[in-house]
């Protein structure tokens, strides 16, 4: 199975080919142009530079969010528009545990966090025993004086990874000792773990199907929510 991946949850994109388990390639860009200007370009690129076409996918996925509304939103379309022209399948995944998965922890915790503004991360948890991936906590937004409450409890190392990273350490290090900071090339969203978390959906025999995929964008966007707030002061 040739699994074309799309991550546009952040500032920074990429494209991974993923070949049953062997990454073929990937493209990452974070030159600050527009996912819509540079997603395609990057994909059609990907698949040229491996000697393959469009003709050879069989899988499309995509992170479904949590992350940028406008980037979750760019991402989806891309996929939800290749899966419909090319009638194939389209796994949405966690944008969170395709973090976790690129950062390939082989033993402890890993903790993936991006920077939701208002004192708050988008956050999972997953606990990585001799590489294998079980979640802990599902996708949420929490903010981070309670996040640090739960990491107070766990035992053993915690691996941030994300693009709230250096937020997290910086505001927690003193009180979480356990936390590990990772390098700038593991800090961020990469279309290979999307490509990762997209084949273990279609291992276990999951439905991925485009028409229904939506963005988890885990809570309203800022405009919503100030015309909740208006619409709760009439």
């Amino acid at each position: 199975m040739l699994i074309l991946a799309f991550e546009t949850t952040a500032k920074a994109g990429s494209v991974a080919l993923l070949d049953e388990t062997k990454l073929l390639g990937e493209s990452y860009q974070n030159t600050g142009l527009t996912h819509s200007q540079t997603l395609m370009v990057m994909a059609e690129d990907l698949l040229k530079a491996c000697g393959k076409t469009m003709a050879d996918v069989t899988a499309i996925a995509v992170a479904e969010g949590p992350g940028s509304f406008t980037g979750v939103r760019i991402g989806v379309a891309a996929a939800k528009g290749l899966s419909w022209g090319g009638q194939l399948p389209c796994c949405g995944v966690s944008t969170l545990e395709a973090m976790a998965l690129t950062l390939g922890a082989y033993q402890g915790y890993v903790c993936p966090v991006m920077d939701a503004r208002r004192n708050q991360v988008y956050n999972a948890l997953f606990y990585v025993n001799c590489g294998n991936l079980e979640r802990v906590r599902e996708d949420r937004a929490i903010a981070l004086s309670d996040l640090a409450q739960e990491l107070k409890t766990l035992d053993g190392p915690v691996f941030l990874v994300g693009d709230g990273s250096q937020l997290t350490y910086n505001t927690l290090k003193d009180t979480i000792p356990a936390l590990v900071l990772p390098p700038e090339h593991r800090m961020h969203q990469r279309a290979s773990g999307v490509a990762l978390a997209a084949a273990k959906k279609l291992a276990n025999g999951e439905t991925c199907n485009g028409a229904a995929l939506t963005p988890n964008y885990l809570r309203l966007s800022q405009a919503e929510r100030e015309r909740m707030e208006k619409l709760k002061n009439q």
